[in-house]
């Protein structure tokens, strides 16, 4: 079993002026990103613990296939008045999470979170301070000009990511874990799909044109690398713990779509959490796929759930049969399980099963289903086909953060979708990291010591103090009475000194 369990997610959001068609993407994130910061909020990330060539299968890679572009994004950002820092704005957030400028996208890093609810609750939390954002810089153009979109394309042949992100034992075997889980991330979109119109791909663009599940299959090439913005891996090898080295590794996935309705996030992730305990456990995978880069765009080209794919060893399955299998041995192997994995596998069960029999049913907690209800209904009351590029539009206003025209929303706002959070909680994760993570810490550190930090990052925060400051070590705060105890001797420092000199003696 694995010793912690940790996730969190990673979601890169759309961007787009309304008033100028040639609005510098760039510009615009780093600009959204800077309306939200006041005096409460760390902009010094210590970038000295990010190290995207390492490779989990133990080789550091000496060129990915993204370094020409930043090269190039280093030329092209060489004419504007701002240091790579001042650029990325990098901020803390005192809920732990990290808020930033990805270049031509802002992006949203959750704390680490340990429940399924708060892992919820801190997504919405994302989306929330995304808008808040977007009202001050709207603000500061006068009028609602700039829109965001919680989506992974532009309809122009550009993707941006939503990965989810877990802590693993280092002591799992990666050719095992690969192993184990590639049919599952293949066959994850039939519960974890956005939903798309059309087809699409960095080579050839837009196509419209019928309906898929998946907003990111169609930009999967490999099955393995460490690549993240050309060549992407269904499985992405980067190996950045943000932990122990020797103990841990951190799963980053980039496979996935980001989600609007909180049951298909809250399934994703622990369906995901599920699989990886079992391969921990020693699950052998119930198949092998022959191509999973064409099985999962095949898989995602077929909303009526039909479509089946080669195995290895011979024959043919389908995506669902796939899903039913993971979940009939997630049966077998969990003998007593916790309250959340109870929810998880009752869920996953009853979400295959009403997928056969009634997908409407569904609408309002899946994504895929929910957006080809709207579409359909659309197409019906308007008389236009699939290949309208209306249906484009519509697609990316299901997206939409603002609530006036979030077409999730306004379904939310009609009582059409399942809520597994309240708005109370939503509030409360804006202002606040969870208290049984380190994410919780980090953020309780930039609340009560915010003006004393001089850089912080994952694993821990450095404050001003003499002969080169002093620094609080996260690295191995991970267990929830390791957390329980440094957030007590944060909360009842004094000064950043106390901390240190507290911790020092606990040692």
């Amino acid at each position: 079993m694995n010793p912690v369990r940790l996730f969190g997610i990673e979601t890169e959001y759309g961007i787009a002026r309304e008033d100028c068609e040639t609005a510098d993407p760039v510009m615009e994130s780093m600009e959204l990103v800077r309306a939200y910061l006041d005096e409460h909020f760390i902009r010094r990330w210590d970038y000295r613990g990010e190290h995207p060539h390492e490779d989990q299968r133990g080789f550091r890679v000496a060129q990915l296939a993204q370094d020409k572009e930043e090269d190039l994004f280093a030329e092209q950002d060489a004419h504007r008045p701002f240091s790579f820092q001042e650029m990325k704005s990098d901020l803390v957030l005192p809920n732990g999470a990290r808020f930033y400028n990805d270049h031509t996208h802002p992006e949203y890093s959750t704390p680490e979170c340990r429940s399924l609810k708060d892992m919820v609750a801190h997504d919405r939390a994302g989306e929330r301070i995304l808008w808040v954002a977007a009202q001050r810089r709207n603000q500061v153009l006068g009028g609602p000009v700039v829109q965001l979109y919680k989506n992974n394309t532009d309809f122009h042949g550009h993707s941006y990511g939503c990965h989810d992100n877990y802590l693993v034992s280092r002591a799992l075997n990666f050719e095992n874990l690969a192993r184990g889980l590639m049919p599952f991330l293949v066959s994850r979109q039939m519960i974890a799909g956005a939903g798309k119109v059309g087809r699409e791909g960095q080579e050839r663009g837009f196509v419209p044109g019928g309906f898929q599940l998946s907003q990111r299959a169609d930009f999967m090439e490999a099955e393995l690398g460490v690549d993240t913005m050309h060549n992407r891996p269904i499985l992405n090898t980067r190996d950045e713990p943000h932990a122990n080295r020797e103990r841990y590794r951190r799963l980053h996935l980039i496979v996935g779509d980001a989600n609007m309705c909180e049951y298909a996030t809250a399934l994703k992730i622990g369906m995901t959490r599920v699989v990886l305990d079992m391969i921990a456990g020693g699950l052998q995978p119930p198949c092998e796929l022959d191509s999973p880069v064409q099985a999962i765009r095949a898989l995602s080209h077929d909303p009526e759930l039909k479509a089946v794919v080669k195995r290895q060893t011979g024959g043919t399955i389908s995506g669902l049969d796939i899903q039913r299998e993971y979940v009939n041995l997630a049966r077998k192997f969990f003998i007593e399980m916790d309250e959340e994995t109870a929810w998880v596998l009752q869920e996953w069960e009853n979400v295959l099963e009403t997928l056969e029999r009634d997908r409407w049913q569904l609408v309002g907690k899946i994504d895929w289903v929910t957006k080809q209800w709207l579409l359909e209904t659309f197409i019906q009351e308007e008389r236009i086909g699939w290949d309208d590029p209306w249906l484009a539009s519509l697609d990316l206003e299901y997206h939409n953060l603002d609530p006036e025209r979030g077409l999730f929303f306004g379904l939310e706002a009609e009582g059409r979708t399942t809520r597994l959070c309240q708005e109370r909680e939503i509030q409360e994760a804006m202002k606040h990291g969870p208290r049984d993570t380190r994410g919780g810490l980090r953020g309780l550190c930039v609340q009560r010591f915010g003006e004393a930090i001089t850089s912080i990052q994952w694993e821990g925060v450095h404050f001003r103090g003499q002969n080169g400051g002093l620094h609080l070590d996260l690295l191995d705060h991970l267990e929830p009475v390791s957390v329980a105890q440094c957030r007590s001797v944060v909360e009842h420092a004094d000064t950043p000194f106390d901390i240190i000199e507290s911790m020092a003696v606990e040692k």
